[in-house]
């Protein structure tokens, strides 16, 4: 594949990557010089309404990432243990717990964890084996907050590996990206699964975890739900009947697990899905008379953050403190939720420079912390920024335009990298991220999580020379 767009990782200095984003029209601060000692080392407090505040050490976050790993029945595995430890030992102060599913058919994959009565004291081994790992490093956990992220992957369930998907609505353009015949959840469906959201978060809590995320993020079941205007009933239609389910799961959780915390990570903004066009880049659909995209404008590939302002307004009224701000959906337009340079082996070649993805992320993170400035908003996108994340990272805390620095990919490659930034080390550029998206192309082909350009561990599972074929495969097909 052949991408016609500069690399970072040969912009040698924060000049040349200042530079770059000049010539896209971009505003995007790059310090020049990370202070170990300056604002990424800062504490911030989270202010929730059912635990009180919590105060978190330093401004990098562990972003919740989907584990492709665990056993069949929901439960973690030595090489999910490997991945919690090594990012208690990274030395990041706020970690977002993997995407964990609230019931078996709500996994997206046949490998992802389950919050069970059968896996609770499993999970939460996983929270102690990262807390001791910390400690051994740092001496103290009295500034570590972790959580674990709740999900059910609606229309992109495969609890088996076939897909399995339940609808939020009957979306018009995602229709043909899902098996034919799914039906749509009942109202009275969905009140049971408020219930077992809510089960799952009195378990997380009994497991340890200082909070959960009730997941709206990446065309996954609450994430759509917010765009299910012609859903009739209780659950659609209003922005209220659209967010009765978060509204209720938080009021719930705040009387049956008091004392926990409650996060949500969000897809401020969304776009119509995407398909390979002429020479595989990326081409938008016609939104046509489909909803709006969730934080998108009329168009269906802009951005408006009107509705996005309104869910941030009802986290604070209700004592929800903690925002992680992520966009679009892998499935169906995934240089929106995660730019990369190499995309997945199955998907499209980007339709922008990935650093007007970066930058888009940015932009909309500022807007929302600066207007709800009493609620943590965490960054994403970051990865691809790859050498000069701190520098940006940095500025952007410095002036109020996020909380905390996420890391997502970066952090199966280079788990190390908040500490060695924090300590004033040089990077180890044989470790940093360099969006080559074997993390997401493995896993979509049946093989485990994990970097496997990277990390030496992966380098040497005989997965990694059937990942080489696979892509090996992919490539023919394409007429790369």
């Amino acid at each position: 594949m052949t991408v016609r767009y500069p690399q970072v990782k040969k912009m040698a200095s924060p000049a040349a990557l200042r530079e770059r984003t000049l010539e896209l029209g971009l505003d995007l601060p790059v310090d020049d010089v990370v202070d170990p000692a300056g604002p990424l080392s800062s504490t911030f407090v989270v202010r929730d309404g059912g635990a009180g505040e919590r105060a978190v050490g330093n401004r990098f976050a562990i972003l919740p990432m989907e584990g492709w790993d665990g056993t069949t029945g929901g439960g973690p595995t030595e090489l999910v243990e490997r991945r919690w430890k090594r990012f208690g030992h990274g030395g990041a102060k706020l970690v977002w717990g993997e995407a964990t599913a609230v019931i078996p058919d709500g996994r997206a994959n046949p490998n992802q964890l389950v919050m069970s009565e059968g896996t609770v004291d499993d999970i939460g081994a996983l929270r102690t084996s990262l807390v001791a790992a910390h400690r051994d490093r740092f001496g103290t956990t009295d500034d570590l907050l972790v959580g674990l992220q709740l999900t059910h992957s609606g229309r992109w369930s495969r609890p088996d590996g076939a897909p399995e998907p339940r609808l939020a609505h009957a979306h018009p353009l995602l229709a043909g990206r899902t098996a034919p015949g799914a039906t749509v959840f009942t109202d009275d469906e969905l009140r049971g699964l408020v219930d077992a959201y809510v089960a799952a978060a009195v378990r997380a809590q009994r497991a340890g975890f200082d909070f959960v995320d009730v997941k709206h993020c990446h065309g996954y079941l609450l994430h759509e739900l917010l765009t299910a205007v012609d859903r009739p009933g209780p659950f659609g239609g209003s922005f209220d009947g659209r967010t009765r389910f978060f509204r209720t799961v938080v009021e719930r959780i705040r009387v049956e697990a008091p004392g926990l915390a409650v996060a949500l990570r969000l897809s401020a903004y969304d776009f119509v899905p995407f398909a390979p066009g002429e020479g595989r880049v990326g081409r938008a659909d016609e939104l046509g008379t489909g909803p709006r995209p969730f934080g998108g404008d009329a168009t269906g590939t802009g951005v408006d953050l009107t509705e996005t302002h309104t869910m941030l307004d009802l986290c604070a009224e209700l004592g929800v403190g903690l925002v992680s701000v992520t966009a679009g959906s892998p499935y169906y337009n995934p240089h929106i939720q995660r730019p990369a340079y190499f995309p997945p082996s199955d998907g499209y070649l980007p339709p922008e420079d990935p650093l007007v993805g970066v930058v888009r992320m940015v932009d909309a993170t500022r807007e929302l912390q600066r207007r709800h400035p009493g609620i943590a908003v965490v960054t994403g996108g970051m990865s691809y920024l790859q050498d000069w994340i701190a520098h940006v990272g940095q500025h952007l805390v410095a002036d109020g335009s996020a909380t905390s620095i996420g890391l997502g990919r970066m952090a199966l490659s280079y788990p190390d990298l908040p500490a060695d930034v924090l300590a004033g080390n040089d990077l180890d550029r044989h470790l940093v991220c360099r969006t080559l998206s074997d993390c997401t192309t493995a896993p979509r082909n049946g093989l485990i999580s994990g970097c496997f350009p990277l990390d030496d561990f992966y380098k040497g599972r005989p997965e990694r020379i059937e990942l080489a074929e696979i892509k090996r495969r992919l490539r023919t097909s394409s007429g790369d």
